[in-house]
């Protein structure tokens, strides 16, 4: 099959540049990017319509194994796709956890099958999960886990911290950290401040990520070992990170689309979709993160993809599971609220959707450029819409951005030289 893409503006997100281009693509490889390409080709017109490289959702939750009625690997490729994800690299909370090389020859076996995308693993730090005993890091990486994390948990053993650490530096691996001290966070809901009090709901204050965050520098400091921070929510952990940069530490950060548009005042209605961990801080910390983002020092941005069934969030608030879902809304809740706005450019959005999580994990980028594969998105921005989970292709509903009006949508996807979703339907439907 030969495609032309017609008028189209390419976003480049290593340039960081915007310009009017044809895209010709043949059987799944990119022959030509310029102006005026003419060519015996099924044509797309795309004058209103950027083409992107594919995104990369480094923070998601696929579930499988083990709670593959909140997702598995096929849904949640599905709702990658449906979002302008050509490639996620899944956490090792699944039950049973990817803390041995077996569990992740599995997950690399199974999305193979699925043929999608890419997914790539993250393995364990701790065994279980537990934070008691390091995971054997040399035999994941050789099964084909791409970075380490413990995500969902902070490793309270400062000892084991640094052990890991070591280890991971003698295999150049990157360690990706949640930063929580959970002696200080207990068992709180929400943040800690004025909404936690007058809601009567248990608080976690900033102090929880900010006390491990600084502990962690200091001992990646020591160590020189790769380190990637996970959903930063507070000012304070900006400051933090960017004083870390100038020092010239070996350190990345990411942050959520949750964290970047929402603030605790928006718990009044103690909607659980608003229950995630880190918690909505305040809308000091929101516009820290922005500018964070802005600056540029704030590397990527991860939606967290967390599905939850619905009987664990159609709860008390105090009882519901801590996540939202975030593969499908991402992109155009970023166009529309950061873009837009004019918070930041779309090519530096992207470049943070893209680029710098393909950096950051030492992972080879595909831009749009002749001779690659096919590896790209049409995304058109005038295309008016409201969030509408009932459409969404993942297995899970929980968003707080229901009814949010959004501009934008993904009409096109190729993976990797396969096209794949074509105006809104997958090629094998």
């Amino acid at each position: 099959m030969k495609l032309l893409f017609k008028k189209v503006t390419l976003v480049d997100p290593e340039k960081l540049t915007l310009r009017n281009s044809d895209v010709l693509v043949e059987d799944g490889k990119i022959l030509r990017v310029e102006k005026g390409i003419s060519a015996k080709a099924k044509k797309i017109e795309g004058e209103d319509c950027f083409i992107l490289p594919g995104l990369f959702d480094m923070h998601v939750h696929l579930r499988e194994p083990g709670r593959e009625d909140e997702e598995d690997i096929e849904s949640g490729s599905k709702a990658a796709v449906s979002g302008g994800f050509t490639s996620v690299a899944c956490m090792p909370n699944t039950d049973p956890p990817l803390d041995n090389p077996p569990a992740i020859e599995w997950v690399k076996r199974r999305a193979k099958e699925v043929g999608l995308i890419d997914v790539f693993p993250l393995g364990a730090i701790s065994k279980g999960l537990k934070g008691e005993t390091l995971t054997e890091i040399g035999r994941l990486l050789k099964a084909g886990a791409v970075a380490f994390s413990d995500d969902g948990k902070g490793i309270q053993n400062a000892r084991l911290m640094r052990l890991a650490m070591d280890y991971a530096k003698g295999f150049d691996a990157l360690l990706i950290l949640h930063e929580e001290d959970e002696a200080l966070s207990g068992e709180g809901q929400v943040h800690e401040g004025f909404y936690s009090t007058i809601l009567g709901l248990k608080g976690i204050p900033s102090l929880s990520e900010t006390v491990m965050l600084t502990r962690d520098i200091l001992l990646a400091q020591l160590t020189e070992c790769r380190v990637h921070f996970t959903h930063l929510s507070t000012r304070e952990s900006v400051e933090i990170i960017r004083r870390a940069k100038e020092e010239g530490l070996k350190i990345s950060c990411d942050v959520t689309p949750h964290h970047l548009l929402l603030s605790h005042d928006s718990l009044l209605n103690y909607d659980t979709n608003l229950k995630v961990k880190p918690p909505l801080r305040t809308r000091d910390d929101m516009e820290a993160l922005q500018e964070g983002i802005a600056e540029g020092f704030i590397d990527a941005i991860a939606s967290d993809h967390a599905p939850h069934a619905r009987e664990e969030k159609e709860v008390e608030f105090e009882k519901a599971s801590f996540g939202i879902v975030g593969l499908e809304t991402t992109l155009p809740l970023l166009f529309t609220e950061l873009v837009e706005k004019k918070i930041v450019s779309f090519p530096e959005l992207i470049r943070k959707l893209s680029l710098n999580p393909f950096r950051i994990l030492k992972l080879p980028f595909k831009n749009v450029n002749p001779g690659e594969d096919a590896n790209l998105v049409l995304f058109d921005p005038t295309e008016k819409s409201k969030v509408d989970p009932s459409l969404f292709r993942s297995k899970s509903t929980n968003t707080p951005f229901k009814g949010w009006e959004v501009s934008g949508k993904v009409k096109w996807v190729f993976s990797h030289g396969k096209l794949v979703f074509e105006e809104g339907a997958f090629s094998s439907e």
